[in-house]
């Protein structure tokens, strides 16, 4: 393969790529969505700086994706904090547990998702909505709402989802040393809102040392809700550059 040949892949392995060129469109994309209240210490010491943790609170989501553009069919489940970076109110990502490779390598290396392996489900078992993540064959959450029991404004689900979300892009040299590490800023703009419910929700979160989402202990669920959406994946633009100053 010619040298201009080989910049022009998009991943490797060359002659099959880990994952197809996007834009991903996700297609009745499905949510869970529990906000609760956790320690403030505790959160303060895992987000990074310049970032600004503005509340006690945690969102812990499932999302079910049965039809993505190019990637198929998944679940990923993850602990999002609201924060504030100059002045600007967003959403810092924690974590994310996926089940699918594709999606795990597309969102670490084409964006700065904080993804790896995990498996999650959400189902309705009779009148309730059910949302599980299992890292191996552990049980690492269980969460449970209400099914449709009240609708919820298409206005208020839309701000769920569209506010700012900050990533941390992190990328070792070969020397052992960081050659990225960079806090980056994405923000949903294309979405349609198909379904959106609220109700009364619990989570449960099992202590595990490799999927720590019980670190952000459970103190009071504040509410939840249940949207199913259709909505394309932006790009991600850097903000801050960690490495800036010994360049």
């Amino acid at each position: 393969m010619r040298k201009e040949e080989v910049v022009k892949q998009f991943t490797t392995p060359l002659d099959a790529g880990a994952f197809p060129l996007g834009p991903y469109r996700f297609y009745n994309r499905e949510y869970l969505n529990i906000l609760y209240r956790t320690d403030l210490e505790r959160l303060r010491k895992i987000v990074p700086e310049p970032l600004e943790v503005t509340s006690p609170l945690v969102r812990f989501e499932i999302m079910k994706m049965p039809d993505v553009t190019g990637l198929g069919s998944y679940t990923e489940c993850g602990q999002v904090i609201p924060v504030n970076f100059e002045g600007e109110e967003g959403d810092y990502l924690h974590a994310m547990y996926v089940d699918s490779f594709p999606a795990i390598a597309s969102g670490r290396e084409i964006g700065a998702y904080p993804k790896k392996m995990g498996k999650s489900s959400l189902y309705v078992d009779s009148d309730t909505l059910v949302g599980l993540m299992d890292y191996g064959s552990l049980r690492v959450a269980t969460a449970t709402m209400g099914y449709k029991h009240f609708p919820l404004d298409h206005s208020e689900a839309l701000q769920e989802i569209v506010k700012p979300n900050y990533m941390l892009k992190k990328m070792p040299g070969y020397d052992g040393y960081p050659r990225i590490c960079e806090l980056v800023r994405s923000q949903i703009t294309d979405i349609k809102i198909q379904g959106a419910w609220s109700g009364p929700a619990r989570l449960e979160l099992f202590a595990h040392a490799l999927a720590p989402m019980a670190d952000l202990p459970v103190l009071e669920v504040v509410s939840a809700s249940h949207i199913i959406t259709e909505l394309s994946l932006p790009s991600p633009t850097v903000i801050y550059d960690y490495l800036a100053d010994e360049k």
